[in-house]
């Protein structure tokens, strides 16, 4: 792009032809007022705040809408400048309630600074001050609507970043006032954003009300351990605990903005269900123990098992979202003991293919780069409630005139356009191998010779086939996104296969929206049951994947920062297991009334703000991150508790001191290996076979996994559960199943699947398919529910 040469304040600057004077100037280091103004926003010019004075103008301009132009000579601080700026707050301050005291925005507010440099001392108003009464908008936003000054960026937020415009401004002149059209909560799942974009106290946490001044936290960087993005945070602390989390500016991941669950899901950090001393569960009571006790028990349980049942007999599930360090050393140490059994794929169904996968599942791009894309499609992902950022991103492209389509068994709600097409349960595979059928076609190119069979038997809607395959076809750049309903899928390897195969006929890249925040670096470091660390396999040596540990029925299971009952996808299954056990470690910082079940000692573990690590995002960007605040409690970092039993059994090279000496070591696993980190496509395989969802006239069972309900962190964050997201509990089923099945919205049913239910209710959603039944999965209710896809009985209760 070209540029001009303007003059600001006397100094002389080059820059790009069309930007504003605004965006010029804040280039060059020169700061002129502003509170509508917002880089991430439109212009709206309706502050007046940003009044500068240009050469030869009329009058006073606003800088955040006024064009440079070549020659262009700019005053901020001149008299005009500066009076025009001082009216500007006048009028600003004329309603302003004088709340600084008691206002969490205090010490870290926009107006507050402002007023300090262009206010006066004194008033000259002398009428009676506008109030306005405040909304209940939610479990996470408090309000404080006198204070609002109508800047307008909440609004623009929620319409052009959110996508959903829940805040608009009502009334005229005085009686203008902030608020929803109807009154309901804000219910985006990156609604928190509008606490830091508004420039004064009206909007803030409602969380963290009332609990620190902005002069008495400590803000330090952490990444975001929910989701495969990797959003950058920053953790505010007040001594040893925990105040707040704000976003951190990365623009190459999360820009400016994170998703409410990794803003408020700090507030799982003060459950009740906190464990902070080992625990020994001694004649079906809990006993608080010393760590070398407690150390020596779980080290003594694990010898046993291996001299007298072997190796084979001993099982390591560990969450997606636990560090590259944890997860490193708990490979080691498993296989230090000889057993290959450990794996981090909990809610995974189909493993068929995964000796074709690559070293790693990365995206061949940059998270940023998924604005820039000509044409998307996404597969089986509920985008926005399963990895919010990514699904900005989206939107993004889409508003830019991307062309987005979707292919799932469900009808989802996008903050984009979208072409939805949504087929049955027992063809949406089919659907996607018809894609694939046209884009060969019409490239000339043959499918795989694994995938012809069912690529060229392919058949339904050739319209919607044909369409997906020529935008991807035309695309300059074009993604293929698989989500939640691909990946857990019981035709996962096909839906992976079908969708590498696509990418390569259409020159695409495929993302795939995998589970937690660390999945990547778990292939990485060998927290799977077929490979060492570096992707090194080892042949028949391999050992049971998640499902085949479930229902061999080991002896012993050792678990990383994972409740199987609510992280696992056949939760029967998994308690089933762990109940029947001779013998279970549980390291987690909480404990439920579930594990008093089945879990023998617990070994409280420090939650990501206490300890340090690295996660490994989906497209393959390392971030280490430290400790925001000391372990509370006795309680230790999972990485130093994964040593130290490796000392106590005895095994080879556990003598690292630090988190940066265990990443250090996998590096140099990585570099011994020649380990190519550049991104691969997973291999075709031989005989990978569709599911058959037929059943016997039951209903079938479709889970939703609420964003809520991803990690134990989440799932105890209070203020998270009172959202519109979390609060849908019922079971969902179409008006026409519901009619004959005979049942009626509101009752009450249980689930039979394996286990015996919770109570449920029954609510309608024409989006779920007939026969079906669409039923939380990741919550107390659904404990004890059988594998996903199969069919299900309700019993009225």
């Amino acid at each position: 792009m070209s540029t001009v040469q303007i003059e600001i304040d006397g100094e002389k600057l080059e820059v790009q032809q069309g930007s504003m004077i605004i965006e010029a100037a804040d280039e060059a280091g020169i700061r002129i007022p502003r509170f509508c103004y917002h880089k991430k926003l439109s212009v709206a010019a309706n502050c007046r705040m940003c009044l500068i004075e240009v050469e030869n103008g009329r009058k006073p301009m606003p800088a955040c809408a006024t064009p440079v132009t070549d020659g262009m000579k700019v005053f901020t601080k001149s008299p005009l400048a500066i009076a025009s700026q001082k009216s500007v707050m006048e009028f600003l301050l004329i309603n302003h309630p004088l709340d600084c005291p008691i206002c969490d925005q205090g010490g870290q507010c926009e107006l507050q600074d402002l007023a300090m440099g262009y206010g006066s001392d004194s008033s000259r108003y002398v009428e009676g001050k506008r109030s306005v009464s405040d909304k209940n908008i939610g479990p996470l936003i408090s309000t404080e609507l006198t204070r609002c000054i109508q800047c307008t960026r909440c609004v623009r937020f929620g319409t052009e970043i959110a996508g959903i415009r829940e805040l608009g401004m009502t009334g005229r002149g005085e009686h203008s006032e902030i608020g929803t059209f109807i009154e309901h909560s804000v219910n985006s799942e990156m609604s928190g954003n509008v606490i830091d974009v508004c420039p004064v106290g009206a909007l803030t946490a409602k969380p963290s009300r009332f609990t620190a001044r902005a002069w008495e936290v400590n803000a330090l960087e952490s990444i975001a351990p929910h989701d495969c993005i990797g959003s950058n945070i920053a953790i505010h602390t007040r001594r040893s605990d925990v105040m707040s989390v704000a976003p951190c500016e990365n623009e190459s991941l999360n820009e400016v903005w994170i998703s409410d669950r990794d803003r408020f899901s700090y507030k799982g950090l003060e459950s009740s269900e906190r464990v902070y001393k080992p625990q020994i569960k001694r004649n079906g009571v809990w006993t608080e123990v010393e760590w070398q006790d407690a150390l020596n028990i779980v080290a003594a349980r694990m010898h046993e098992t291996v001299k007298e049942h072997g190796p084979e007999q001993l099982g390591a599930l560990a969450s997606p979202s636990c560090s590259v360090e944890e997860l490193y050393l708990l490979q080691k140490l498993m296989r230090g003991l000889g057993s290959h059994n450990i794996d981090h794929r909990l809610r995974d169904i189909d493993f068929s293919d995964q000796y074709a996968a690559p070293l790693y599942p990365r995206f061949d791009g940059s998270i940023a780069e998924l604005d820039d894309q000509n044409a998307l499609l996404l597969i089986g992902s509920n985008i926005h409630k399963e990895v919010p950022i990514a699904a900005h991103r989206v939107r993004k492209a889409a508003v830019r005139g991307a062309a987005v389509s979707a292919l799932s068994p469900l009808t989802f709600t996008y903050s984009f356009d979208v072409k939805q097409w949504v087929a049955p349960l027992t063809t949406w595979l089919n659907a996607l191998a018809l894609i694939v059928k046209h884009a060969a076609q019409k490239t000339a190119v043959t499918a795989d010779a694994s995938l012809v069979d069912i690529v060229n038997t392919a058949a339904g809607d050739q319209a919607q086939a044909e369409r997906i395959a020529s935008e991807l076809l035309e695309a300059e750049k074009a993604t293929i996104t698989l989500g939640y309903y691909a990946l857990t899928s019981p035709e996962a390897a096909l839906f992976r296969a079908l969708a590498f195969e696509l990418a390569r006929i259409t020159k695409a890249k495929v993302l795939l929206l995998t589970e937690g925040s660390n999945s990547a670096g778990a292939w990485l470091s060998g927290a799977v049951p077929h490979r060492l660390v570096a992707g090194h396999g080892i042949g028949d040596a391999a050992g049971y994947h998640t499902q085949e540990m479930l229902e061999k029925k080991l002896k012993l299971y050792f678990l990383l920062n994972t409740e199987p009952s609510f992280a696992c996808a056949n939760s029967h299954a998994a308690l089933d297991a762990v109940k029947n056990a001779d013998f279970v470690v549980s390291l987690l910082p909480f404990k439920n009334h579930i594990m008093n079940e089945y879990v023998d000692v617990i070994l409280p573990i420090a939650p990501f703000s206490e300890t340090s690590g690295t996660l490994i995002n989906a497209a393959g960007d390392w971030q280490s991150f430290a400790a925001a605040v000391m372990p509370k409690g006795d309680v230790r970092p999972a990485w130093k508790v994964l040593r130290v039993l490796g000392n106590l059994l005895q095994i080879d090279g556990f003598d690292q001191e630090s988190s940066t000496d265990v990443i250090a070591e996998v590096k140099r696993e990585l570099i011994h290996a020649q380990a190519d980190l550049s991104a691969g496509p997973w291999q075709m395989t031989e005989n990978l076979k569709a599911f058959n969802y037929g059943n016997d006239g039951d209903l079938t069972f479709i889970p939703q996994l609420s964003l809520y309900s991803v990690d134990a962190l989440v799932r105890r964050a209070s203020d998270l559960q009172q959202t519109a997201d979390a609060a849908k509990k019922q079971v969902y089923m179409s008006v026409a199943t519901l009619e004959r099945k005979g049942f009626t919205v509101g009752d009450s049913v249980k689930i039979k699947h394996g286990g015996i239910s919770a109570l449920h209710t029954v609510a309608v959603d024409d989006h779920v398919p007939d026969g079906s039944v669409l039923i939380p999965v990741g919550t107390a209710a659904a404990v004890d529910l059988a594998m996903p896809y199969r069919s299900v009985e309700l019993i009225r209760d």
